[in-house]
Parts: C-alpha cells; sequence; structure tokens
C-alpha cells in the first residue's frame, strides 16, 4: 500500500500506523516538533475537553462549605464556599474582577436557577467596570457551545500566559460584523489555563453607544476603548486584551484576510510600559472567514456615522451570510515580550508594536499552512 505521500506502508499495517507514518513524515518534512504537528492535525474531543474543563472547576470550590453570607433582608447565600475561604465566589472567595470562579464549581443550565435568584436580589457587587460575574457566567456556559462544538477552537501557549498579575494580550483583529475573535480569547482564558482569568477585552465607541447591548457589553466583562479603564484593569494586575488594529482590522475585505495592518501608534505598548506589564502577542486564525467580507464601503460608513456620530470608522464590511460559517479557530500565545517599567517615549512605543505585529505575522503564516482547510 502506497500513501499519498509516496511511502510504502507495510501489509497488515493498521490504520493506526499509517496516521503515525504520515504524521512523522508531515513532521520530517515541515521540521516541526511531534507536539506541534499533533496540536494541529488532530481534531479536538470537545466532550473530553469539557470533562476536563469540569474537573478543573470542581477542585475550585469545597461542596462540603457553604457561604454564609447573608444579606440585609435576611437571604443565605448557601453557595459553595471557595477552597480555603471562608466565602464562595460571589461573596469575596475570589476576586471575580480577575478570577473567573462558577459559583457552584459547574458550568450548565441547573445552576441558572441559583444564579438568577443571586442575579434578582443583587445580593453581591460589581466591580468598578461594570462586570456581573452572574451574568458573565451565563455568558461563558452560552459561549461555550460555539467554542468547543461549533468552532472546534485549538489553543497553543496557553502557558504564555501569565498565571498571576498584569499582562497585555495583543491579537489580530477580523470579523466584518460580530466581533467573535473577542470572544474566543475571553474563553480561551477560562476554559484552558488551571485557574481562569478573565480578559478585560476594550471594544470601540459602538458596543458603548447601541442601546442594551452597551449594558450587556460591560457587564460580561468587557472594557471601553479608553485608557481611563485600560489604566485600572492592569493597575489592579488583571489581564487588558487588545486589538491594535482597530476598525481597520476588523473591517478587512477577504482579499486582505490575515495581512495584518498598522498597529496604530502604539498606545497598547506604552500602557503596558506604565506598570511593567509584559505583552503577550495572540495570533487568531477563523476570525476572517466567520463572515468573510465580500468589500468595504465609506458610503456605508458615512450612513453609520450619521447615526453614531462619534464612530472613527471610515470604511465599512459589507458580507452576505447572517449565520456564521463554521471555521475551525486556532488560538496561538506566543512568548511575553517584557516591559521595563516607566514610560516610554513614542517611538519606544512604535517599536515595540511593530515587533508584536511582526510575531503575529509570523505565526498567523505559519498556522494557516497547518491548518490548511479552514471549514
Amino acid at each position: 500500500m502506497a500513501s499519498a505521500l509516496g511511502m510504502e506502508t507495510p501489509p497488515g499495517a493498521s490504520t493506526a500506523h499509517l496516521a503515525g507514518l504520515i504524521a512523522a513524515e508531515l513532521r520530517r518534512r515541515a521540521g516541526l516538533p511531534e507536539a506541534r504537528l499533533l496540536a494541529v492535525t488532530e481534531a479536538p474531543d470537545a466532550a473530553a475537553r469539557r470533562s476536563a474543563l469540569a474537573a478543573r472547576l470542581r477542585d475550585l470550590v469545597d461542596a462540603d462549605r457553604t457561604c454564609p453570607h447573608r444579606t440585609l433582608e435576611g437571604f443565605t447565600c448557601g453557595l459553595p464556599a471557595i477552597k480555603g475561604e471562608e466565602q464562595c465566589s460571589l461573596h469575596g472567595g475570589v476576586d471575580s474582577s480577575d478570577l473567573a470562579v462558577p459559583a457552584l464549581g459547574r458550568l450548565g443550565t441547573d445552576t441558572w436557577p441559583a444564579l438568577l435568584r443571586h442575579l434578582r436580589l443583587a445580593s453581591y457587587d460589581i466591580d468598578a467596570l461594570g462586570l456581573d460575574p452572574v451574568l458573565a457566567e451565563l455568558a461563558w456556559h452560552i459561549g461555550n457551545a460555539l467554542y468547543f462544538e461549533y468552532f472546534h477552537v485549538r489553543v497553543e501557549g496557553i502557558e504564555h500566559v501569565p498565571s498571576t498579575g498584569a499582562a497585555v494580550l495583543a491579537a489580530n483583529h477580523g470579523g466584518a460584523a460580530i466581533p467573535y475573535d473577542a470572544a474566543m480569547l475571553q474563553l480561551a482564558l477560562l476554559n484552558e489555563p488551571a485557574v481562569p482569568r478573565r480578559v478585560r477585552v476594550v471594544g470601540t465607541e459602538v458596543f458603548n453607544m447601541l442601546p442594551f447591548v452597551s449594558h450587556l457589553y460591560r457587564k460580561i466583562g468587557a472594557a471601553y476603548a479608553s485608557r481611563q479603564d485600560a489604566r485600572w484593569v492592569l493597575g489592579n494586575g488583571q489581564l487588558l486584551g487588545v486589538f491594535p488594529e482597530g476598525v481597520r482590522g476588523f473591517q478587512k475585505p477577504v482579499s486582505e484576510s490575515y495581512r495584518l495592518r498598522r498597529f496604530g501608534r502604539g498606545g497598547f505598548a506604552s500602557l503596558a510600559a506604565e506598570v511593567g506589564a509584559p505583552v503577550v502577542p495572540v495570533a487568531i486564525l477563523g476570525s476572517e472567514e466567520t463572515h468573510p467580507a465580500l468589500f468595504t464601503s465609506r458610503t456605508l460608513a458615512k450612513a453609520v456615522r450619521t447615526v453614531f456620530p462619534d464612530q472613527r470608522v471610515e470604511e465599512m464590511a459589507v458580507w452576505v451570510n447572517p449565520i456564521p460559517l463554521p471555521v475551525r479557530w486556532m488560538i496561538r500565545f506566543l512568548p511575553p515580550v517584557p516591559t521595563a517599567p516607566g514610560p516610554l517615549d513614542g517611538l519606544a512605543a512604535l517599536e515595540l508594536a511593530e515587533r508584536v505585529r511582526t510575531q503575529i505575522q509570523a505565526a498567523l503564516d505559519e498556522m494557516i499552512t497547518l491548518r490548511g482547510r479552514a471549514y
């Protein structure tokens, strides 16, 4: 038997053995280590990944102890306490602005009655940016259907994201219609590390202007694209997610997919340097094909500015598919780029931004080659 790679397979060899031979040949030809190839070629098992996540989440709470918190109305919490703490995740067991621990130690619709009861009673606090841990948890549970079963998101290099302290996650941008890349980035940091961390992704003006959307946007953990919000996140030792390409990156036509635009003026680099936080480059593959943009229109952008005059958009993407396409997503976290605490002059900020952009572009080029077909 001869494979498509021109290798002879001994008679009676199993299919698994043949797959192993093909994988070995691919590794040899691509010059890649075994772990990297397997991470790319093997389809992730959504059920197994969900089970692993559930086990990690169970280990964060103590099911034998309940939170003693009582409201002024006499309502007793009763949720499981965080391990090593007296209270649950809603009432001080963890810093819910940074760490995301499900209130009952698990995700699922069976937890919703208890969560909605606490939401109705307003028995907990929200943080300075408006994060509501209950609504954020509900969004986490719903979003995982996209993350695990629909997009089958593969994640590499999660160990490069600090488990504690501030960091700036700088990623490429795409989507044309809805910023799925922001959601998948947040979900990756919730689903993959040993202890889930929140990424406070910054967004443009439109997400803070639309009725209902603007409130929900902040309540599930996002931040406004302002230096004040960014400084609050980093100053409190949290993860800040940025898309330095801005609206121009989000609105790229499909003909320019994964060709990174300029990373602005390096504002994210100077913000990271203010607190000495590292910059973690993030390459996201999949966002450009989810709602592929046929072309961009200045006329449509002008109409948007008529309704939202504060919007800085110059072109708007035109796309046709109302339902996101089932793209195979990959997210790769690259080694962090350290920064020294202190102010960063304009030229140094631009140099750091260009260094990060170059690393992301190189990673995307490699990931596109390894992924093969997009769907």
